[in-house]
């Protein structure tokens, strides 16, 4: 390793008798097969086999000429060459520092390519450009055009559909300008036929432009969009031929789905944030609808005083909080004008459910009645951070729910599901008015809960709802938790101190089998549709760690024969989560999501070297970061150990407790009785 790779070039060359070593370079045999040069030769490891192959810059012109060559079977060669090789960072700075990117763009300008040549032509235009190195603004129009022409074909070959697909979404996602190009060459009608096809590949890359399309959309042109894939039936297409489709849906294609709901759940975010203005008459006229709608107000008195002390009578009754004026109780942000336009929308929609509310808590007694006004203000406001209304999308998340995807007004539709939620538990409570957060933290726990079971349409949430009853969310509480009232004597505490040690333990041995069967995680690259994946585990003696790259998702277990690489354990130095970590550092926009800082962490070890994670969910976040812990001595601290270790020490105690049952514990031990009068016992045997 220290000597000049250039010496060793030389040196391998000449065992060969090969003249030029300026002309050659090393490679690895295995693998992607990339080129070594001195800034990652540091990553090769002991046993690794290379190659000796033409230098980067030698390749580079050779294909350069191939491709503009007349032979169509010398220039099908070259590209399908080409196409391989553009992956290697060091191969495209030579290639394109030649101009080969604008030859490549040419080439499909001229539209003479088709079938495999142009398949690979435009694999290679896309790997050369997502290596960063050109920007896209470079791009020309009539390359858009063709492009765009492919997509709007009828008939065209899949491979050169999925790559135009993939290259008109880089553009939209890395330039603003192209982003106005590829929007007027691409209409949302041509996508919508890409999503009826059975090939689940080419639908995940229509709905990636689609939400590639919505993502830059200027604040202006979104709802327009919106309103433009509502015409056209995005969501009932999705729906069947996505969702209900015949094919299980694979990671990218949920996280695409993912995305498109938060997106358009993010269309909620001006009316969440818009204050209301109370001299405005035309949103005090919604107001005055929900009374006339809830009450009758066609038999008004026609006196002033009279109809402004009815009206204030009747807003105390709709449950608002300000009686006089309730214009007042929208002007909090969030949920501003969307707590309105919710509640208008129960009452025009879902009249008779609407009244019923209403009705019903205004014939109870004044201390039990649900104000239905606040509630659903607050309701709505939950709603929003439940289901993170205004946040950009996570890249590692596929948390999409089918249900949404099955009415075209999902929101409001999910909105008059959980008020009525809200009313049942507010009578099985029989809360009164000072009771209103403890109910609300009630149904947000119903809620998530119901969520969490991926209920597939409306209907299948309400049975779930209906299960999840106060009673039954009080007895998964208690199953859930310890009850703090019995454990408070100092016999129970001293008890619980001498068992932790045990526990923690027990937990650590698990942590630690954990690691030892190891897990994978996923690479976060610039597409994520070429999904790459690597495999970390503990070796059995806890003295290694052994990972390596993977071509797919592993089923199982993976033999350490396979992980080529590995860091001693007495070389870790610490274990940094979060934004402490390097490669959380520097991230796009997309990636700059708090789950994914929340998944993040990397292990430093000698000499200033790094392994940097992103888990798949929070569950293995905690198991690694507490074993890796444990492997250093240092406190496991994660949310799962403090869970685990609540519910092992309660079942362990209540074990243990079981003979004393309705045996009131005393708080004191009891007293050591008085020494005998005499000490000369005697028992009878016989």
């Amino acid at each position: 390793q220290k000597r000049p790779l250039s010496s060793i070039i030389r040196e391998v060359c000449d065992g060969w008798s090969l003249s030029g070593s300026e002309q050659f370079a090393l490679r690895y045999a295995d693998g992607p097969q990339l080129y070594i040069t001195e800034q990652s030769r540091g990553e090769i490891k002991n046993g690794t086999i290379l190659r000796l192959a033409i230098s980067p810059g030698r390749a580079a012109r050779q294909l350069l000429e191939r491709i503009q060559s007349h032979g169509i079977d010398a220039r099908l060669e070259a590209l399908k060459e080409l196409a391989k090789l553009s992956a290697d960072p060091t191969f495209a700075t030579e290639f394109i520092n030649m101009e080969g990117i604008g030859t490549l763009a040419r080439l499909v300008e001229s539209g003479t390519h088709f079938g495999e040549m142009l398949a690979f032509t435009l694999t290679a235009f896309l790997e050369l450009m997502d290596h960063g190195i050109v920007s896209w603004d470079l791009i020309s129009l009539s390359f858009i055009k063709q492009i765009a022409g492919y997509v709007n074909q009828p008939m065209v070959d899949v491979s050169i559909l999925q790559r135009s697909l993939a290259i008109l979404e880089s553009m939209v996602l890395n330039s603003h300008s192209l982003y106005h190009r590829v929007a007027q060459e691409i209409t949302v009608g041509q996508l919508i036929g890409h999503l009826q096809v059975s090939n689940q590949e080419i639908q995940t890359y229509a709905i990636a432009l689609i939400n590639a399309l919505f993502l830059k959309a200027p604040e202006d042109r979104r709802q327009e969009m919106a309103s433009t894939l509502a015409q056209k039936h995005l969501r009932s297409i999705i729906l069947n031929h996505v969702i209900r489709g015949n094919r299980p849906i694979k990671a990218e294609m949920a996280h695409q789905l993912y995305v498109l709901q938060v997106l358009t759940f993010n269309l909620l975010e001006e009316r969440m944030m818009t204050k209301m203005d109370p001299n405005d008459q035309a949103q005090r006229d919604v107001i005055f609808e929900l009374r006339r709608i809830a009450f009758d107000g066609d038999n008004d008195p026609t006196g002033t005083e009279k109809r402004k002390a009815m009206y204030t009578k009747d807003y105390k009754m709709l449950g608002f909080t300000n009686h006089v004026n309730p214009a007042m109780d929208f002007t909090q942000t969030p949920p501003g004008m969307l707590a309105l336009d919710n509640m208008l929308y129960l009452a025009k929609v879902h009249q008779d459910t609407y009244i019923r509310i209403v009705l019903e808590n205004s014939s109870r007694e004044d201390k039990h009645e649900c104000p239905f006004g606040r509630c659903a203000i607050e309701l709505t406001r939950m709603l929003c951070e439940i289901l993170q209304v205004g946040e950009l999308p996570n890249e590692g998340c596929n948390d999409y729910h089918p249900m949404f995807f099955t009415h075209d007004r999902a929101w409001e539709e999910f909105f008059c599901v959980c008020i009525q939620l809200l009313n049942k538990t507010w009578k099985e409570m029989r809360a009164t008015a000072e009771d209103f957060n403890k109910v609300m933290q009630v149904v947000r726990e119903q809620i998530n809960r119901a969520l969490a079971m991926k209920p597939s349409s409306l209907d299948q949430l309400k049975n779930k709802l209906r299960g999840l009853n106060y009673s039954e969310i009080l007895r998964l509480r208690q199953s859930e938790r310890m009850s703090q009232d019995d454990f408070q004597s100092p016999p129970i505490i001293e008890l619980r101190e001498r068992i932790q040690p045990e526990i923690l333990e027990l937990i650590k041995q698990q942590r630690l089998n954990r690691l030892c069967e190891g897990s994978c995680f996923r690479k976060l690259g610039n597409r994520r549709r070429q999904e790459k994946f690597w495999f970390c585990r503990l070796s059995l003696n806890h003295k290694v760690l052994h990972y390596g790259d993977l071509d797919e998702s592993p089923q199982g277990e993976v033999p350490f024969e396979l992980l080529s690489d590995k860091i001693p354990v007495s070389d870790i130095k610490s274990v940094v989560t979060g934004k402490d970590c390097p490669h959380m550092k520097e991230k796009s926009a997309l990636k700059q999501n708090k789950e994914v800082l929340e998944l993040a962490f990397s292990v430093l070890y000698d000499p200033d070297e790094t392994l940097n994670f992103v888990a798949p969910n929070k569950y293995e976040y905690c198991i690694w970061t507490d074993g890796l812990c444990a492997l250093l001595g240092r406190e496991m601290g994660s949310d799962l150990t403090r869970s685990d270790l609540d519910t092992l020490i309660s079942m362990e105690m209540k074990l243990r407790l079981l003979d004393l049952e309705n045996i009131t514990i005393p708080e004191a031990p009891p007293p050591v009785p008085k020494e005998p009068s005499s000490y000369n016992f005697t028992y009878n045997y016989s």
